[in-house]
């Protein structure tokens, strides 16, 4: 019923023929801005893809920790995808309402905790929508609890002391997804108490840059291009960043489809590096 092995990214057409496979999870992944004065949960019990789940990354994650929607525990991981009738075997598609954002996050998280049958729906949501397909306001039917067994891949994380050394050391890219006005600092933070500006030695990958107008990803050859033009070498080590780590989690879509699926995202990103308090090096322009 899957795509190809190692198949990242699935299309409407794919999913819409797919769509009442037994062994087939639908996840609406949706998540906004601070400021962008969005309800994602709102949003998805107005009109989701028919049977689709909300994947909240606020609440399934890390409640401890003071920073945004950190990763959760395995045990807490487990637990909700449990819950959500979500089991080891199963083949899970994400979404978004903005068509290639947070829903590589939900991806990202579902590697991380060792389950690598998942893929993002390419285009989300508005392309679903701009074809004509069918949406609900329905809840979607109840699932019988899975068993989840996570397997942390901690290779696909970093955090601010690894960081940290990289940055002395050189020893992976940096590859920021934030806009240019923030990653050069001439534009505010979305969040209060952080400076302004990148980590150095980062260079600027804007997530935005890496897909089409309808919200699709772009062809693996232009990947590889605006990745080689802002001065990263797919073929070496890199880790992404961006300002929460939700839209970083793009660049490590790109970058797995480009060839480098074990590129790392830093999970505390600029909500980390860049506190007022936090005495990390800070680079601007």
């Amino acid at each position: 019923m899957a795509p190809v092995s190692g198949s990242y990214v699935v299309e409407t057409d794919w999913l819409a023929a797919h769509l009442n496979a037994p062994d087939l999870v639908v996840l609406d992944g949706s998540w906004h801005l601070p400021t962008a004065g969005r309800d994602a949960r709102a949003e998805y019990l107005a009109e989701h893809i028919p049977g689709a789940l909300f994947f909240d990354i606020d609440e399934i994650s890390d409640e401890t920790s003071p920073l945004p929607h950190m990763l959760p525990s395995t045990v807490k991981f487990a637990s909700r995808m449990k819950k959500m009738g979500i089991g080891d075997g199963m083949r899970v598609v994400v979404y978004d309402s903005v068509g290639m954002f947070s829903a590589a996050r939900v991806w990202w998280t579902f590697r991380v905790m060792g389950h690598e049958d998942v893929a993002v729906l390419n285009g989300g949501l508005p392309k679903w929508k701009a074809e004509g397909r069918p949406v609900s306001s329905e809840p979607p039917p109840a699932r019988s609890e899975r068993h989840f067994t996570p397997r942390l891949n901690a290779s696909l994380v970093r955090d601010l002391e690894e960081m940290k050394r990289i940055v002395e050391s050189g020893s992976a890219q940096i590859a920021d997804a934030r806009g240019p006005g923030r990653f050069t600092g001439t534009e505010p933070e979305p969040r209060p108490g952080l400076r302004s500006g990148h980590i150095p030695g980062s260079r600027n990958v804007p997530y935005s840059r890496l897909c089409n107008p309808d919200g699709t990803l772009k062809p693996a050859p232009e990947l590889h291009r605006l990745f080689s033009e802002a001065g990263i070498d797919p073929s070496k080590p890199v880790v992404t960043t961006c300002g929460s780590g939700v839209s970083a989690a793009v660049l490590s879509l790109a970058l797995a489809i480009i060839g480098q699926p074990d590129s790392a995202l830093y999970d505390g990103s600029w909500s980390e590096w860049g506190r007022d308090d936090a005495g990390t090096p800070v680079e601007t322009g």
